[in-house]
C-alpha cells in the first residue's frame, strides 16, 4: 500500500538531502519555479524536482501524489505570493485594484509557471483565502451577494487572462520578443496615412503604449464599470 500524502501543516524532513539542505515548502517551490523557468513546462515532474533537490523522489511522493498535484501546489504558491504583505484599507475599489495588480505581478515574475498555472483551480489554502478575501471586499462594499459573485468572476478572469497573455509574451525567447517589438516600427510605423489614416495619426502613442501591459488600464475600466453597478447606500 502506498504511503498517504502528508498534509501541508505536518510536512517536515529532519534529514538533509544529498545537497545538505533540509526540505521545506519554500525550498521545494523555489526549486520547482527555477526548473520551469530554466527548462520549460516539461521539466516539472516529481522525479525531476527530487533530483534537483537532491532528494529521493519517493520522499516527494509523500507530499505530491503526482505531477499534477505538484502543479496545483505551485499554482497555489503563486496566488499566495500575490497576497503576501497585503492589508485591506476598507476602500473596496482600492483594495480590488491592489489585489488585481498583485496577482498580475506575481504571475509576471514567474512567466513560465504562469503559463502552466493561470487557468487552474487549485482548491488549496491560498486560493480559498483569495476567494474569501475578494468576496468579502465586495460584500462589505455594499454589493448584493448575486452581484458580488458575478463581479468576482469577471474580476478574477480578467486578472488571470491578462496574466497568462503577458506571461506568454515574457516566456518567448529573447529574439522573438525583440522581433515582435520591432514589428510596430518596421510595419506599423511605415503604413501610409492614405491607406491607414488612424494608425498613422496615432502611431507614436500606439507604439509607446504597446510596450507595456494593457492590464492596469483595463482594470481601471472594470472598476469604473463596477462602481456604476453598486447600489446607492445611505449617505452616498
Amino acid at each position: 500500500m502506498a504511503e498517504r500524502v502528508v498534509p501541508e501543516g505536518r510536512r517536515q524532513r529532519r534529514r538533509p538531502t544529498r545537497q545538505g539542505a533540509v526540505l521545506s515548502d519554500r525550498l521545494t517551490f523555489e526549486t520547482a519555479l527555477r526548473l520551469v523557468a530554466q527548462h520549460g513546462a516539461e521539466a516539472l515532474s516529481v522525479r525531476r524536482l527530487g533530483a534537483a533537490l537532491g532528494a529521493d523522489p519517493s520522499a516527494l511522493y509523500r507530499y505530491f501524489r503526482n505531477t499534477d498535484a505538484l502543479l496545483l501546489a505551485l499554482a497555489d504558491e503563486l496566488i499566495g505570493r500575490a497576497q503576501e504583505g497585503w492589508t485591506a484599507t476598507g476602500d473596496w475599489r482600492a483594495d480590488l485594484r491592489a489585489i488585481g495588480l498583485r496577482i498580475h505581478a506575481s504571475y509576471q515574475s514567474n512567466p513560465q509557471a504562469a503559463l502552466l498555472a493561470a487557468h487552474r483551480t487549485t482548491g488549496r489554502p491560498h486560493e480559498t483565502r483569495a476567494v474569501e478575501t475578494i468576496l468579502g471586499i465586495l460584500r462589505s462594499g455594499g454589493f448584493p451577494d448575486a452581484l458580488a459573485v458575478r463581479i468576482y468572476h469577471a474580476f478574477v478572469d480578467q486578472a488571470l487572462a491578462f496574466a497568462a497573455q503577458d506571461a506568454a509574451a515574457l516566456a518567448l525567447p529573447k529574439k522573438a520578443q525583440e522581433s515582435d517589438a520591432e514589428v510596430w516600427h518596421a510595419v506599423y510605423g511605415r503604413l501610409s496615412p492614405d491607406t491607414h489614416p488612424n494608425i498613422a495619426a496615432t502611431f507614436p502613442l500606439l507604439a509607446a503604449d504597446m510596450r507595456d501591459s494593457g492590464y492596469p488600464f483595463a482594470l481601471e475600466l472594470m472598476l469604473g464599470a463596477v462602481a456604476g453597478l453598486r447600489p446607492a447606500a445611505d449617505g452616498d
